[in-house]
């Protein structure tokens, strides 16, 4: 029993840290780690309404066996959160664990959250626009395109294939930028994909590129969504950077992209870089992914109001 129970430990343990890169590659400045031994992070989330703009800080700690059997303990910061609002919220965060039972939820929490700013923020500016308007009756009614949108702005990718292999096109590849660090050069390259073969004529083209069939490691991650089954193909590859593929996979699913391949080219300069090689493939994916419209920017995402759910995966190799 001892055995199992540091199995688990472990297994919670490496999941916490590869949700922790991620969110911190997703949120950048505003992801702060209060007491890295302790695991106490805190994030600051934004409605990023124009006129009624609402903040509140999320503070977290994880306990040793999150996610597996228990949830994070949470504190919510907002002068104006009170009463049957926080009550709404924390119930809200607690359908979303018990829905996730067993997974990584922050990001679901921190969107979820922003949510909440989002609604609170619109309703606001409604009840100042009608105490305007019934102030000063005389006054002009502000036009349509005035009003903060909230809606979705991240869109999905749409993509038309043949089931036949033989009648597949190899798909097109972006090159990101680089992103240089003692020496050690790491730059993404993206391919929309939606079979698996797909997948593997993306490698073989990029292999022919001598430049990257000569770097020390090609991490890559893909998610292919099928309509019919309402579930995922997904699968990664480390190439030699142990546990590197798994962590940009765990990436790809907390962005929730898919139809999407993701690969990153290491040139090792030398230098050992230590847990900083994984936070700069995280970022050099990121960007790559914002760059071509699979994600909304930061500013853009404090903006969207909309939750996602993801589907069942099925790993696939």
């Amino acid at each position: 029993m001892a055995d199992i129970t540091n199995l688990e430990s472990e297994e919670d343990l490496q999941a916490q840290i590869e949700e922790i890169e991620a969110l911190s590659s997703i949120y950048g400045d505003e992801w702060c780690v209060i007491d890295e031994a302790s695991r106490i992070f805190c994030i600051k989330i934004s409605s990023d309404a124009e006129e009624q703009k609402m903040t509140a800080c999320l503070q977290i700690i994880l306990p040793p066996d999150y996610p597996s059997t228990a949830p994070p303990i949470y504190q919510i910061n907002a002068a104006w959160l009170r009463g049957s609002e926080r009550a709404k919220l924390a119930n809200s965060l607690e359908d979303i664990y018990v829905e996730h039972a067993g997974e990584s939820i922050l990001y679901l929490w921190v969107e979820r959250i922003r949510d909440f700013l989002v609604e609170k923020s619109c309703s606001s500016e409604s009840v100042v626009q009608q105490e305007n308007v019934n102030i000063t009756a005389e006054e002009e009614v502000v036009d349509d395109e005035d009003v903060p949108n909230f809606s979705l702005l991240r869109v999905e990718k749409a993509h038309l294939f043949m089931d036949q292999a033989n009648d597949e096109e190899i798909p097109p590849i972006k090159n990101g930028n680089p992103i240089t660090d003692r020496r050690s050069t790491f730059q993404p390259h993206l391919a929309p994909v939606v079979t698996p073969s797909q997948v593997k004529m993306v490698l073989e083209k990029l292999y022919e590129n001598k430049k990257i069939a000569s770097a020390t490691h090609n991490i890559y991650a893909y998610r292919i969504f099928c309509e019919d089954k309402h579930s995922f193909l997904q699968d990664c590859e480390d190439d030699g950077e142990t546990a590197a593929g798994g962590r940009l996979l765990h990436l790809l699913q907390i962005l929730d992209v898919r139809n999407v391949m993701v690969i990153v080219s290491r040139w090792y300069g030398g230098i050992l870089l230590g847990p900083d090689r994984f936070k700069h493939i995280n970022n050099c994916a990121r960007n790559i992914l914002m760059e071509e419209g699979y994600i909304a920017s930061t500013d853009e995402a404090y903006k969207s109001g909309a939750k996602t759910k993801r589907p069942k995966s099925k790993k696939t190799k």
